[in-house]
């Protein structure tokens, strides 16, 4: 029997909602917006391209290293506390990367963001799920929350454009001051203070351990991306991340309090969840990744219009996020709704593999995204909503933190994965037609630079089709059929203490 609360639903629900949504947007915009501008703060700045990819990678590595710890730290010390710890730091962190006078300056902020984030990201998931338990107004919920995280990396890359353009690449981290103060006004204005529902102490062995892993992993995945796969720097910490992955699994199968309790993830339709998202979070880079490169660098796009091709993937994000959240979901479980998105995201990625040099973006982008986007939203809405389904209050935290870590790991092994096949697939077309009639002025013609480019961009289109196949057919086979329904298990795993408190407060 799952747990319930007998207080009635908090009426401040929805501006809550509105609250926690903010604040997760500004996290997810973070991820991208910057990316637009790093050209301009290269040339304000003047540090050179190698160091470039470390704006972004500070930025993951940070948050991908501390998320489990901030989801846990959320449930020991209060969502409200963490919840305004991460968007004040986050803020503070902003400003000073907004007002960065040098590298140096620029890449410690953008750390900083990232442990604040790791604070947040869960924390707002988290008291989300806490306080939606209805399952209809919970489907609603989970509906806006999933269409942000699955538009808000598209939405960083329109605002990130219009900022760069008409004001400073500085505006990029600045408008995070907008961002947090609202989320921080209503925080203060809405949440109430909860004691912790747990008297457990933070596992500092496995804090330790998954950290160390999770660095390793973006750090090595991250580093092949800019590098390569055989440097010492890339497979010597991917082993390393695995091996201490695997040293943390065996030691909350025997810590007396676990950081991530096995309860949580030993769910098949949460763990499918987790799993959805790390797929969705490698394939999703294979339409942001080369389809800015291809509407900037072979169609000549300014930064502003190749963000605004972007809108109509946003707009079916929204529509497929809400309509699988509120009406298919409560009726049909996540079983047939994870996998058809991932099978329309992929058909989506493979319509793409037809575009050409001169290709329209009406005639062959437009159509692709709008079905990629429709995928999406099927695929991350829902699975953010089973993560945290029938999970015990004193374990929402670290839940909510497992389905970011899932999406940012996955980020970091897409990034890296297709950014080695489209180099070596631009390198390889290039090689196999060189000749006289190829050369002008014993370089490479531009017109053979052009096609090698469109040859890398749809093999890295195909790879990511490939990917999201494969989720489809995994996630299909690991999910529950049937509606959700709470497990015997978030009643039984969860203290006593905690079940008595849970029936007579309102978690927030």
């Amino acid at each position: 029997m799952a747990i319930t609360s007998s207080a009635p639903p908090d009426r401040r629900r929805w501006l809550i909602l509105g609250t926690v949504g903010l604040a997760q947007l500004m996290v997810v915009l973070d991820a991208t917006v910057v990316n637009i501008a790093l050209p301009s703060a290269q040339r304000d700045l003047g540090f050179t391209i190698v160091d470039r990819q470390w704006v972004v990678t500070a930025y993951a590595l940070a948050f991908g290293s501390l998320l489990l710890l901030g989801g846990r730290l959320g449930d020991l010390i209060g969502r409200k506390i963490t919840f305004l710890v991460g968007a004040i730091g986050f803020a503070a962190a902003s400003a000073v990367g907004g007002a960065a006078t040098g590298f140096g300056m620029l890449v410690a902020a953008r750390a900083a963001q990232g442990a604040f984030g790791a604070l947040l990201a869960p924390a707002a998931l988290s008291i989300l799920s806490t306080t939606f338990s209805d399952p209809r107004e919970r489907g609603k919920a989970f509906g806006v929350f999933g269409a942000i995280v699955g538009a808000g990396g598209a939405l960083g890359l329109v605002l990130g454009g219009i900022l760069t353009e008409y004001l400073s690449w500085r505006w990029c981290l600045y408008v995070n001051l907008i961002f947090a103060g609202l989320a921080v006004a209503g925080a203060v204005t809405l949440l109430r203070r909860q004691a912790s529902r747990s008297r457990s102490r933070l596992d500092l062995p496995g804090a330790a351990l998954v950290s160390a892993s999770m660095f390793c992993l973006v750090y090595g995945f991250s580093n092949a991306a800019s590098h390569s796969w055989h440097t010492l720097s890339s497979y010597g910490f991917l082993a390393a991340g695995v091996a201490l992955l695997a040293a943390f699994a065996l030691w909350q199968s025997r810590a007396a309090s676990p950081l991530l309790p096995p309860r949580v993830v030993l769910d098949r339709n949460r763990g499918g969840a987790y799993l959805a998202l790390l797929i969705a979070g490698a394939g999703m880079f294979g339409i942001f990744l080369f389809l800015i490169y291809y509407m900037q660098q072979t169609l000549g796009y300014s930064p502003v219009a190749s963000g605004v091709a972007f809108l109509p993937m946003i707009a079916m994000v929204v529509v497929s996020a809400n309509l699988s959240n509120v009406v298919l979901l409560p009726r049909l479980g996540p079983r047939p709704l994870v996998p058809a998105g991932m099978l329309l995201a992929a058909g989506g990625l493979v319509w793409l593999t037809r575009i050409g040099v001169h290709s329209g973006y009406a005639s062959a982008v437009l159509g692709p995204l709008m079905v990629a986007g429709l995928g999406l939203g099927f695929t991350i809405a829902p699975s953010m909503n089973t993560g945290t389904f029938g999970v015990a209050p004193q374990d929402a935290g670290v839940a909510s933190a497992t389905l970011n870590t899932g999406q940012q790991i996955g980020g970091s092994i897409g990034t890296a994965l297709l950014n080695t096949i489209f180099a070596g697939a631009v390198a390889h077309y290039l090689t196999s037609r060189l000749s006289p009639a190829t050369l002008m002025h014993g370089h490479p013609a531009p017109s053979l630079i052009g096609m090698s480019l469109i040859h890398g961009y749809t093999t890295g289109f195909w790879v990511a089709a490939a990917i999201f196949g494969a989720g489809a057919v995994i996630c299909g086979t690991l999910f529950r059929s049937g509606p959700l329904r709470a497990s015997e298990s978030a009643a039984t795993a969860a203290p006593a203490g905690a079940v008595a408190q849970q029936a007579t407060a309102h978690a927030a």
